[in-house]
């Protein structure tokens, strides 16, 4: 798993206009919360043009990463990051601390493997991806890089669902948690359908 280092400045001037005048100097407003109860939000700001750089890594938004401030570290995850609708920038982000014994949310990808031997794969099928993320509950420790679905054993036509996945130890998806009914399609195995109809 890359090793995402962010440095990051305090900043003491908040509201619209401040984070405005920051953004126009080419930096990101940030804050910085929870993990211990004693340590307060802090607003920071980023560099964009690093920000921007990082971020093109997929696997930025579902690691721990390492935020530097005024000679400290901190891990943090990414909560929320919202990006300008039409340039190449950053308008504003949310980091959460995390500590080794408090289980975090985030959100990791799906590598979907083995479709090719598959009875599905074997007979010419092809499958569709309907989901290619899962938030997933677990200690940082635990923090997979990326849950893969393993698809040697589908049919044609069966829909595969999250419930589907093997989790690593002490890794749960959050849908399920709250009930079976949360248990959506991720992908599908189907006929093409120039093999249908030669049938």
């Amino acid at each position: 798993m890359t090793d995402f280092i962010l440095n990051a400045q305090p900043r003491t001037d908040e509201g619209k206009g401040a984070s405005r005048r920051l953004r126009h100097a080419g930096f990101v407003p940030a804050v910085v919360y929870g993990g211990d109860k004693r340590k307060k939000p802090v607003s920071v700001s980023l560099e964009n043009r690093v920000l921007v750089k990082q971020i093109e890594d997929p696997s930025f938004f579902s690691s721990i990463l390492t935020l530097e401030l005024e000679g400290k570290e901190e891990k943090v995850i990414v909560k929320d990051l919202q990006r300008h609708p039409a340039k190449n920038s950053v308008m504003h982000i949310d980091f959460q601390r995390v500590n080794k014994s408090t289980p975090i949310e985030i959100i990791v990808p799906l590598s979907f493997v083995n479709f090719n031997q598959s009875p599905a794969g074997k007979a010419s099928g092809k499958f569709t991806i309907q989901q290619n993320t899962a938030k997933v509950l677990c200690l940082p420790e635990n923090l997979p890089e990326v849950l893969e679905v393993d698809l040697s054993g589908v049919a044609m036509d069966q829909v595969i669902h999250l419930s589907n996945i093997t989790l690593p130890k002490g890794v749960e998806i959050v849908q399920l948690r709250r009930g079976s009914d949360r248990d959506q399609g991720i992908a599908q195995a189907y006929a093409p359908r120039a093999a249908k109809a030669g049938k």
